[in-house]
């Protein structure tokens, strides 16, 4: 088998849009640079996602230089956006996280309202260094997150990914197979491993940066969402419960936090610092 090497680098602006893939990116000490710093969020404040809006899923937030996003969406003309002006703050619920974030300026809350049908606004997280604490189970002192749903970055594998389509096509909703890893919305996809080899990772280095990984992703009802259709249906979910489970999740993925930020690129080798013990 071949070494370990990053296949692609996905970059998320905002939440639980559609991204882009560069061929290199930086990364901080939240998250992938451009990577969540944007979120939609109700009345409440309560950041919304493809959970309980899967029409987010087609819509797409292109990074632009300086931190402004291009925004583009079915039935919509093509908006841009630029990073607020920090004129005051308003609090975002992110999973029970209280999150201060910069209410958009211009059209932005109406471009998003008309295409959800719902009244919604658009926030920037100004200060990611200091905003959102880690899950202090799974962090060291001062480490920060972006709006993820709890870690800096996700990681997957191709492996991974042909072993659990492979069983998708043995179960009872064969035809829904097989998914595209975008059904996963990663940040770094990783060629070159044995199946599920992700699981037994606790300390990597990709090129010159260093990573923790912390836990499987236990995934929800946003990777039974067709990306581009907005359709849902009923894998992975079902054959993620009868094969992953692990603890309390159905695992896809391994999250990361950074120890030592720097560019990472397409092609740059993947390096195991510390597995985990052999099982007996």
């Amino acid at each position: 088998m071949s070494e370990p090497v990053v296949h692609s680098l996905h970059v998320h602006p905002v939440k639980s849009l559609a991204g882009c893939a560069p061929g290199e990116a930086v990364v901080e000490p939240w998250g992938l640079a451009g990577d969540r710093r944007w979120a939609l969020v109700d009345a409440s404040g309560t950041v919304l996602t493809q959970r309980r809006y899967p029409r987010m899923a087609p819509a797409r937030a292109e990074p632009l230089p300086g931190g402004g996003i291009r925004l583009t969406a079915p039935a919509q003309e093509p908006l841009t956006v630029a990073v607020p002006e920090p004129r005051g703050t308003v609090v975002t619920d992110v999973f029970g996280d209280k999150v201060e974030a910069v209410p958009a300026e211009g059209p932005a809350d109406d471009w998003f309202s008309t295409y959800l049908g719902a009244q919604v606004r658009l926030v920037h997280l100004d200060d990611p260094a200091h905003r959102r604490p880690l899950d202090p189970a799974y962090a060291r002192a001062g480490e920060t997150v972006h709006f993820g749903d709890s870690s800096p970055l996700l990681l997957t594998t191709l492996a991974s990914l042909d072993a659990l389509n492979s069983l998708i096509a043995q179960g009872d909703h064969a035809d829904e197979g097989p998914l595209p890893m975008t059904r996963f919305r990663p940040n770094v996809v990783v060629a070159g491993t044995a199946p599920w080899a992700e699981d037994g990772w606790r300390r990597i280095a990709i090129g010159g940066v260093i990573f923790r990984v912390t836990k499987p992703c236990g995934r929800c009802v946003i990777t039974t969402t067709d990306q581009r259709t907005a359709e849902r249906g009923k894998e992975p979910l079902r054959t993620l419960a009868r094969h992953r489970r692990i603890g309390d999740r159905l695992a896809f993925g391994q999250y990361l936090v950074p120890e030592v930020p720097g560019p990472i690129r397409q092609g740059d080798a993947v390096t195991v610092l510390h597995d985990a013990p052999a099982t007996p």
